[in-house]
């Protein structure tokens, strides 16, 4: 992800669904976008080696979404997210990122990986089980008032 990614994180970040499911991050216009682009993925790519990317379709490489690696306040250790346009769901781009990105942890060795998600979000839960992930109980975020779902994969899980 980079600055000129701009437009399409500020659309993406405004969409009803990014807001119902993952939250306000602040992101309304392109401007707003390309600063949340360099305080959050570029600071995380230089600081800890990943962070989000756009996720493009192979034919044509037009972006649907973004996927990636983050470490939280208030989780142990790394977790997975994505955010897909919603005319993209349901057909399994969300879980060959996520897939993606769990083999780039992997990859570097960061061992457990976490998500989290509302429970109401069926789409996503399902997505998480495809790809191999367990629930794990419940969390909630610092500053947050609302618990999350949480789900692990651990290197154990992949023997």
């Amino acid at each position: 992800m980079t600055v000129d990614d701009g437009v399409f994180i500020a659309g993406l970040f405004t969409q009803p669904s990014f807001l119902e499911n993952i939250g306000d991050r602040g992101v309304k216009t392109a401007d707003d976008a390309r600063d949340y682009i360099r305080e959050g993925p570029m600071t995380s790519y230089r600081d800890r080696g990943f962070g989000f990317y756009v996720v493009e379709l192979k034919e044509g490489g037009d972006a649907i979404g973004i996927c990636g690696l983050i470490k939280r306040a208030g989780l142990e250790h790394v977790d997975v997210g994505f955010a897909l346009l919603p005319e993209f769901w349901g057909q399994g781009y969300a879980a060959e990122a996520a897939a993606a990105n769990l083999d780039e942890a992997r990859q570097l060795g960061l061992g457990t990986v976490l998500a989290i998600v509302q429970p109401e979000n069926t789409g996503s839960v399902r997505v998480l089980e495809k790809i191999g992930m367990r629930r794990s109980g419940s969390v909630r975020l610092p500053g947050e008032d609302k618990d999350l779902e949480l789900f692990i994969n651990s290197p154990e899980d992949d023997r």
